[in-house]
């Protein structure tokens, strides 16, 4: 009879545990985390694109190099991209944080990715935004050809230490959290089935 209330009891419980309202929540935790790795990925290939094609060009000669870059960028530039896909970066790793709280692998490279992308928005805010002020709207009618120069070497140069590090810190984080959710996912699947 023993035997038989064991397994009775554990099927209760599973019932109770997937109809109380934090497992549905952390349900949630693998797919919002997946939106938190796509968005990463492009944030990521965006930047390697900028360093590698787009600054290259911009900063090549400096003030000539930047009146045509503004030319070109005229419709569309990077700031109608990265704020907006930033902030959905810091929404969707926050909520990817929060909801795989109990998971403590995938909590630490969470926290790790939403610590690197949180202060590459800090920095891009207090550090890049102002110098493209100097280069890109106040350019050469407020400062002379030798700072804009100066300004375009600090930006060029401070932009591999700081966003191409801390975006790759980021996306490999947010890489290493799904895979742990996503192995855990799997094993809890494999293990009601066996």
């Amino acid at each position: 009879m023993k035997t038989h209330d064991a397994p009775k009891s554990a099927s209760m419980a599973q019932a109770r545990e997937l109809h109380s309202p934090r497992p549905r929540l952390e349900r949630l935790a693998l797919p919002v985390t997946t939106g938190y790795l796509w968005v990463m990925m492009i944030l990521l290939g965006a930047i390697v694109l900028e360093t590698f094609m787009i600054y290259p060009n911009i900063f090549s000669d400096p003030p000539q190099s930047l009146d045509l870059s503004m030319e070109f960028l005229s419709v569309r530039g990077p700031s109608d991209f990265f704020p907006p896909l930033g902030l959905l970066s810091w929404v969707l790793g926050t909520a990817s944080l929060l909801l795989s709280a109990k998971v403590r692998g995938a909590r630490v490279w969470l926290l790790v990715s939403v610590l690197a992308i949180i202060a590459e928005g800090v920095i891009s805010m207090l550090y890049f935004w102002p110098r493209n002020e100097i280069m890109f709207v106040e350019g050469l009618t407020v400062h002379s050809a030798e700072h804009l120069r100066q300004v375009a070497a600090e930006f060029a140069t401070f932009h591999w230490m700081s966003r191409m590090g801390l975006n790759t810190v980021s996306a490999i984080g947010a890489f290493v959290g799904f895979c742990v959710l996503y192995g855990g996912r799997v094993v809890r699947v494999t293990s009601r089935g066996a």
